[in-house]
């Protein structure tokens, strides 16, 4: 099985657990007695070992991550569906709408969201988007095709829909394009190298790693001018405007996520954390004033990792020291 096919069946369990219930844009009933393989269709598994592009049906409750063509048709009435899409960290997601026929005026909807959403919970944060949250939904029945194409901010996006008449559906092109310098990023992998560089710029930038993870930041630069390094503060990040932190938590939205350290002194050399939370995120706010840089590394923590050395488990702490 694929690195990415683990990360698509891990990100589909916790879509499950999270759904499972009310949620203000999801509701799913019964979804969860499913088994999760059943959304993953032949033709998925084939295009994630090389085989773009292609085209296939779009399901209620559906996870990708790669372009193509998808068509959602209604076979009964669907109110709670929606589609999860990712690309690679330096790539843009591009959704354009090809045909659409739903009743709008009936209370179907079919919306694009710039991000991933679950239960209320965001990604990137509100603090981490460049916009306000409402803005980042475009609606199809407001807008029309007259926004046909519609580009994300991050390597995440989904549409959310409902559709009651059988019949009634739409189709969507999926497309990337290149990101020079990615700022909010969903790995699709559990092990990876990246780094974060903000040039210039009065933005804050989170990569999300949805696995508990041991992270080695092998070098820092921060605060450089015109390649001066500034003073650095007296202790701790107080007052600082650009730093590195490190989260953990369960849920999507790094704002709702536990510090877990701060890093605002550049550095050279490898620093070492694990992080035992469901959800583990880098990341980096920069004042705009410099050019910031964060080089890591990361892989998911091994199950023995997850335990103390008496046996007990550590996940409510979240942490654990190397």
């Amino acid at each position: 099985m694929s690195a990415t096919f683990k990360l698509q069946y891990h990100f589909l369990l916790i879509v499950l657990m999270t759904l499972r219930g009310e949620g203000r844009y999801l509701e799913l009933r019964g979804v969860a007695d499913q088994d999760p393989f059943l959304l993953f269709g032949s033709d998925l598994k084939r295009a994630l070992e090389g085989e773009q592009p292609y085209r296939r049906a779009l399901r209620c409750l559906d996870l990708l991550s790669l372009p193509g063509q998808f068509t959602f048709t209604a076979a009964r009435p669907q109110l709670h569906c929606a589609a999860f899409f990712i690309s690679e960290p330096e790539e843009f997601i591009s959704v354009r709408y090809d045909a659409v026929a739903i009743d709008c005026q009936g209370g179907d909807f079919l919306q694009v969201f710039d991000g991933w959403i679950l239960k209320g919970e965001k990604f990137p944060s509100s603090q981490d988007h460049p916009l306000p949250t409402t803005e980042r939904y475009i609606d199809f029945c407001r807008s029309g095709l007259s926004r046909r194409t519609i580009r994300s901010s991050q390597n995440v996006a989904m549409v959310i829909f409902r559709v009651q008449e059988p019949g009634n559906g739409f189709t969507l092109t999926i497309s990337t394009d290149p990101n020079l310098f990615p700022c909010n990023v969903i790995s699709q992998t559990p092990n990876g190298r990246f780094s974060l560089v903000v040039p210039h710029q009065h933005r804050n930038c989170s990569f999300s790693i949805i696995y508990p993870a041991a992270i080695k930041i092998s070098d820092l630069t921060l605060g450089h001018f015109h390649g001066l390094p500034s003073k650095k503060p007296s202790a701790g990040c107080g007052g600082v405007g650009d730093f590195v932190e490190l989260l953990g938590g369960t849920g999507l939205d790094p704002s709702k996520m536990m510090p877990l350290a701060g890093l605002c002194h550049p550095f050279h050399g490898p620093a070492h954390m694990k992080i035992a939370c469901d959800n583990t995120v880098v990341r980096m706010v920069s004042s705009g004033k410099h050019i910031n840089r964060v080089t890591f590394e990361y892989r998911q923590l091994e199950p023995y990792e997850l335990e103390s050395p008496d046996g007990n488990s550590i996940r409510e702490l979240c942490l654990s020291p190397l």
